[in-house]
């Protein structure tokens, strides 16, 4: 069994918990876990038609000579749609969209293409993000790169500035979602298996076929012009979902040594309170510690386990206003057991 195939089973089973028995109440997460295939596919369908009649209302405008300005508009509309598929792509990741293995496996290529993400590669890397955040020992796959103050004081003068550029919102969300979405995702995640190198080149070429019969069919301008606002506006609001997931006040993180599965979850995982269009939008990944406890709970059941489980709503919720001030934490201080922003001592 690969490494990867390790963590996937790891996760259907109960986690152990470093130094704690089992809540009583983790039993329950069990209830939620079944998908109902008829809810997973009127998600698809309330999620892929809409997209598709989007793409043909911008293509039409385009054509038809409107201001870009109206292709634009539709553009974040059709953005926000793109981030609920790349939720439906995140449950086929994790096997809880469909109960068989092989239609999620279906599924994620087919989303993937759409989200211009890699199915085999990116579950390589998001799977060892569950078994991971949270721990400073451990930092590196599928996601955002924190340093320590200690490393950051450390570090030299262009170290520094390197790291001050790729923690800058223009970058970090901005430049970072067509980075990922474009070009990273076109490579696969070092350390990988020949199944995930191969997903990245099936899903690059599903991504170059369509296209080229875009091109064919509407023209390279038009795809373009649709495409690439739609992919820029969808990565970097993922991003940002992703982002304040775990990196907010109060956060959770520890050495390897004192690491708690139980509170990287509950603690380390942020749940993000967001209007009900919003939550709708984002397939209730604010839900989020109760998906750290729960990865193969579908999306649509997150709330109603929440709901039913009074130890998660102990946790404090981070509202839309709130969560605008997590941009300015920088680096963990582990003396203070904390993210604060940049020291002012290391200044340069």
């Amino acid at each position: 069994m690969t490494a990867i195939e390790t963590t996937a089973a790891n996760q259907s089973r109960p986690a152990q918990y470093t130094g704690h028995v089992l809540p009583a109440w983790h039993a329950s997460l069990a209830l939620y876990r079944e998908p109902s295939p008829g809810k997973s596919l009127w998600q698809l369908l309330n999620t892929l038609l809409p997209y598709g009649a989007l793409w043909f209302l911008m293509i039409r405008s385009v054509q038809l000579g409107y201001p870009y300005a109206l292709t634009l508009a539709l553009a974040v509309v059709a953005a926000a749609f793109l981030v609920r598929l790349f939720i439906l792509f995140h449950d086929c990741v994790h096997g809880s969209l469909f109960k068989r293995k092989g239609l999620n496996t279906f599924c994620g290529y087919f989303l993937g293409m759409l989200v211009f993400t890699p199915f085999e590669d990116w579950r390589f890397s998001h799977l060892r993000h569950h078994v991971s955040y949270a721990n400073l020992d451990t930092r590196g796959y599928g996601d955002i790169w924190t340093m320590t103050r200690q490393e950051f004081e450390r570090a030299t003068k262009g170290g520094r500035f390197a790291y001050r550029l790729y923690r800058s919102p223009l970058v970090l969300i901005g430049l970072g979602a067509l980075f990922n979405f474009l070009l990273r995702f076109r490579l696969p995640t070092r350390k990988t298996t020949r199944v995930e190198r191969a997903s990245v080149l099936f899903t690059n070429l599903l991504i170059c076929g369509v296209a080229l019969l875009a091109a064919r069919y509407i023209g390279w301008q038009t795809y373009l012009l649709i495409q690439l606002p739609v992919i820029w506006i969808s990565g970097a609001a993922g991003i940002w979902l992703f982002y304040v997931q775990h990196q907010f006040a109060g956060v959770y993180w520890a050495r390897k040594q004192d690491w708690d599965a139980l509170r990287a979850a509950l603690e380390g995982s942020s749940f993000y309170r967001l209007p009900t269009v919003l939550c709708w939008l984002s397939g209730n990944i604010g839900y989020h510690h109760v998906h750290h406890l729960g990865p193969r709970i579908p999306n649509y059941r997150l709330k109603a386990c929440y709901e039913a489980i009074p130890a998660l709503q102990a946790q404090p919720p981070l509202t839309l206003r709130q969560s605008w001030g997590a941009i300015r934490l920088k680096v963990w201080d582990e003396e203070r057991h904390e993210l604060i922003g940049f020291p002012a001592a290391a200044a340069g």
